[in-house]
């Protein structure tokens, strides 16, 4: 049976076609005067998925009198213009035209929410969207920025009271659109669980600098081509926030947190910019094409599955794939392909062996998306690092019940807090340096 949920890899997104075109749709929207009239119902923006089996594509609507638009942040769709936008009742359609295909999206409005079906070359899937609020989400922490490559990045702060000078960690989310906040667009709710840990350890006198990383959230526009990305420019990002925070006297040290993703990139950001510590959290133990090999196994028909193996050796020796089966292009399309080259260079248990200062792994023992043996496999490679197993732990950081399914709906719940023991071993691992 496949697996339904949530998967680690940042790349295992919607196996469609809905690629390289990131420009604003020129023409104008086919909306007659009766259909424009009616919109006003439904103005303002949307947030939602298409909801692929086991992979949740993150879409975001916006709504005028007139059209409307759609963005699609994991593929670098941007501001799309909508055609033949119509509202009758509560039944509301659109539709884009997209390199020749004709997308459709023909749902019902039930007041702050729309639920439908999704339409591209003869698959579909259902879609649903909630109306964003028209109240702004109230960050904690001082807004913080730093020189990066094409320009400048904004951070979050979060200082303890007191006199200092804190200790402070960088705080680096895991894959693909999860926020500084350990939240996902991909994800129906939030969770809260990054956000919770830089309150949680400013609580105990331990300062945190968190960020969305390039093309996420308030530093979406240092998203740039998508085949000019390599994994090293979240490495360098990470890097300027440690140096960054070494220049400020109210800090006693500086070191990282990686969640997830996160983690690989932090413990190489550890070494390159000299960090005091560094703490793992749900990191893999495994390269990446390890990875996604495990997971397209339980997704793929056997064809595909072996023609993505032989791509993954393709791209691990450093060499691009021009053909590749449409069912798989969304995975594997020419434009991501070198951000994957610069990926599968980096292997978790030999970077950590590099690293040369106090190190905790941390890992639930509920974790569906990072089991122990990850964890397991990082402490075999480096035998001195502190290993924290959190009991009834799971990838966000929350307790959860055994069942896949309980453990899934903790992904959206931010009133649960963050599982016990987590901060007392993190919060010890610190002040004992």
């Amino acid at each position: 049976m496949k697996k339904s949920g949530i998967y680690f890899c940042l790349l295992t997104s919607i196996l469609l076609v809905i690629v390289g075109c990131s420009k604003k749709k020129e023409e104008e929207p086919e909306n007659n005067a009766e259909e424009v009239s009616s919109l006003a119902t439904i103005e303002g923006k949307w947030n939602g998925s298409i909801l692929v089996p086991n992979q949740p594509l993150p879409i975001i609507l916006s709504f005028n009198k007139i059209s409307g638009t759609i963005s699609i942040p994991s593929q670098g769709l941007r501001d799309y213009t909508l055609t033949n936008v119509t509202l009758h009742d509560t039944d509301v359609f659109f539709e884009m035209n997209l390199q020749g295909q004709r997308i459709t999206f023909d749902g019902e409005v039930a007041q702050d929410n729309i639920t439908g079906t999704f339409t591209q070359q003869g698959q579909s899937f259902p879609f649903e969207l909630t109306k964003g609020s028209p109240e702004e989400v109230v960050e904690t922490g001082d807004v913080v920025q730093v020189a990066v490559e094409n320009g400048s990045m904004d951070g979050l702060l979060e200082l303890p009271n007191g006199e200092g000078p804190f200790p402070l960690m960088v705080i680096i989310a895991g894959s693909g659109s999860t926020d500084h906040d350990g939240n996902s667009l991909g994800l129906p709710g939030k969770n809260n669980s990054l956000k919770m840990l830089a309150e949680n350890l400013a609580a105990e006198g331990v300062a945190s600098i968190r960020y969305d990383k390039r093309g996420v959230g308030m530093n979406m526009g240092l998203s740039g081509k998508e085949d000019d990305l390599r994994f090293d420019h979240y490495i360098d990002d990470a890097a300027a926030w440690v140096q960054f925070a070494k220049t400020d006297s109210r800090f006693s040290m500086v070191g990282i947190i990686g969640h997830s993703e996160g983690s690989l990139i932090g413990m190489v950001a550890t070494e390159q910019a000299d960090a005091d510590a560094f703490i793992s959290i749900a990191g893999a133990g495994r390269s990446i094409d390890q990875v996604l090999l495990e997971q397209l196994k339980e997704q793929l028909p056997v064809n595909l599955f072996e023609e993505s193996k032989a791509i993954l050796e393709a791209l691990k020796a450093g060499e691009q794939v021009e053909t590749v089966s449409a069912e798989l292009h969304s995975l594997f399309r020419p434009s991501v392909q070198p951000y994957m080259i610069s990926w599968l260079d980096f292997d978790p248990t030999e970077r950590l062996k590099k690293v040369q200062v106090p190190v905790l792994l941390v890992n639930g023992n509920r974790d569906i998306q990072v089991p122990v043996k990850d964890a397991e496999m990082l402490h075999g490679a480096k035998k001195d690092a502190k290993l924290l197993i959190v009991d009834k732990m799971n990838h966000i950081l929350k307790e959860s019940p055994e069942d896949r399914e309980g453990n899934i709906a903790t992904y959206s719940n931010p009133d649960l807090p963050l599982a016990q023991w987590l901060m007392e071993g993190i919060v010890g691992f610190i002040k004992g340096l």
